[in-house]
């Protein structure tokens, strides 16, 4: 790719600027300096802005002109955790939000942003890629700084241009901005995700893979000291080995009030179940969601002034959950109070308690609200930033965040949406919302996102399931769920009571330890259907997995592969 493929502008104040590729850009408020690098699969390019007075920016934008009119897959990346990530077709649509439901589920998602949206136009956040028909390369396009502001790829088919931005509107300036970076890497797919990552500087993480069991998925809120320990004593009657166990909500009596232990459910205290997972020799872990409260939380009721509020001075919800009371509100990170507060809730955790992992969800709450001189990203970066600050050396499982900002900030991170109880949530899904609790769609995501793993984290694909009661989801489904979680994901968790196996179950949990040390060498997609290559033991194999609802056959050789509806098989190649 030439530099002369690439144009630049900013917008700020009420003006637009036409920005060299290469060079320097003077006028009477500011001056640009832009760096284009060729590369020798590709290029480097990084936009600077020096302000000389105060202005207000409003738009940093590149456009790349692809020149290809034989793009077959445009890869997205979702807002965050829970946003589906997937490749989708040049002519296909990135659907929004319903109108009607927006107050309820706009701030999960990307929905604030205003992007370009219709036919042949995808967005993804931090990174994208191109691929080509009937070719194994992809032109990767990433970016090398988040702490800035979140970067956004936006594929417009009709003009066969890649549209890269910064969220900045707002942001008032009056020093030096390192406003866009990114880079162009085009090869196989595991090399250019390598560089990509060797470029950005992410250190890798220090965990290793792991299994562990959550008391979410079946128990949701309604948990106590007899249902978590009969589920602990579970593992070692059955001669299961595990690494994590952890406890999900419903430990507190109100979210956001986070050592206020339901003492019903918990007449003993939380050390007391640390210890006892500690007596099976295995790591003690905790959910909760820092930044946000209930309504019917004490903090709520006794530190609005720890609320964040817009210029108005109203409160900003972060979303809306029935179980916790209804819309959710954020604490704001940057008030001195807040953070010692949240710093004594950590200590308490991994002092007092003795729990040696958290899992902290709703993380993009935090940066909801931009700031007059920090973007959205910037907030989210600071946020991250703090919470491995304040959990030291403790393990980190991230949850419902922005990906780049939690890149070697957290060991364990999410990459997917909740799985649902059954294959689909049908309503969720007329709503058009990506960020839904959806089997299908949880599974698509950590099909698409599995170059992430052992480079900006360890890759949590959420629980599988195996039981026969509390879910819709039939043996091949189960399995399916299974064999995906495993092969892409290194913390493979259920909420299983596993008491209830059969020996046919227990044989299925113990599979794990077979496959879950695999290495990924690509997953190639096509309309719901997947191949999965990737080595074991030495050995290589191909997992061939049809998620969609009606049976596929694939020519192999000199035979014919026939895959039920929903079915992964994995076959030595």
């Amino acid at each position: 790719m030439q530099e002369n493929q690439i144009k630049a502008y900013i917008q700020y104040n009420d003006q637009k600027l036409d920005v060299k590729t290469k060079g320097m850009t003077v006028v009477d408020e500011l001056y640009v300096d832009t760096y284009f690098d060729t590369l020798e699969n590709g290029f480097s390019f990084k936009l600077y802005i020096h302000a000389k007075q105060k202005i207000t920016l409003k738009k940093v934008v590149a456009i790349v002109d692809c020149q290809n009119k034989n793009i077959h897959k445009i890869f997205s990346n979702g807002f965050q955790s829970w946003s589906e990530s997937r490749e989708y077709s040049p002519s296909e649509e990135i659907p929004n939000l319903i109108s009607f439901t927006k107050p309820f589920m706009q701030n999960y998602g990307d929905y604030f942003f205003n992007l370009k949206r219709g036919k042949g136009k995808i967005h993804s956040w931090t990174y994208t890629y191109l691929k080509e028909n009937q070719k194994n390369n992809i032109q990767l396009f990433a970016s090398l700084n988040e702490r800035t502001g979140y970067t956004i790829f936006t594929y417009d088919h009709s003009s066969q241009k890649l549209i890269i931005e910064k969220d900045c509107e707002g942001l008032e300036l009056s020093h030096s901005f390192p406003a866009l970076e990114f880079i162009h890497l085009n090869g196989k797919n595991n090399d250019v995700f390598e560089q990509w990552f060797n470029t950005f500087e992410i250190q890798k993480p220090k965990v290793k893979p792991a299994i562990g069991w959550t008391s979410w998925y079946h128990y949701y809120t309604k948990i106590n000291e007899e249902i978590i320990l009969k589920n602990l004593n579970a593992f070692s009657e059955k001669n299961i080995k595990i690494d994590f166990f952890q406890i999900d909500d419903g430990y507190q009596n109100r979210v956001g009030d986070w050592l206020d232990i339901h003492t019903e459910k918990f007449p003993k205290g939380m050390k007391y179940i640390a210890d006892k997972i500690h007596g099976k020799n295995i790591k003690a872990g905790l959910w909760l969601a820092p930044f946000v409260v209930e309504k019917k939380s004490k903090i709520f009721q006794q530190h609005q002034e720890w609320l964040l509020k817009d210029e108005k001075g109203k409160l900003i919800s972060a979303g809306y959950n029935p179980m916790w009371s209804g819309h959710f509100y954020i604490l704001d990170i940057y008030n001195s109070q807040v953070k010692e507060y949240l710093s004594g809730v950590f200590f308490t955790i991994f002092n007092k308690w003795n729990f040696d992992m958290v899992k902290l969800d709703f993380l993009y709450a935090a940066a909801i609200l931009p700031r007059k001189n920090k973007t959205r990203g910037q907030v989210m970066f600071d946020a991250m930033e703090f919470l491995r600050k304040t959990c030291t050396n403790k393990i980190i499982l991230g949850c419902g965040v922005p990906l780049g900002a939690a890149f070697g900030q957290v060991d364990y991170c999410r990459i997917g949406a909740d799985i649902h109880l059954s294959w689909e949530h049908q309503l969720l899904k007329l709503l058009n919302n990506r960020e839904r609790v959806s089997t299908i769609a949880a599974l698509r995501s950590v099909l698409g996102r599995w170059q992430l793993n052992n480079r900006a984290f360890l890759n949590d694909p959420d629980v599988f399931i195996l039981r026969n009661n509390k879910n819709k989801l039939s043996p091949i489904q189960q399995n399916t769920i299974l064999t995906i979680n495993t092969l892409l994901g290194k913390l493979i968790f259920t909420s299983d009571d596993i008491s209830e196996y059969s020996d046919e179950q227990l044989d299925e949990f113990r599979s794990i330890y077979k496959w879950i040390n695999s290495e990924i060498e690509n997953v190639i997609q096509d309309n719901n259907y997947y191949e999965i290559y990737f080595i074991n033991n030495n050995i290589q194999y191909c997992a061939y997995s049809n998620l969609n609802s009606k049976s596929f056959q694939k020519k192999i050789k000199n035979t014919t592969l026939q895959l039920e509806p929903f079915e992964t098989m994995i076959l030595r190649i």
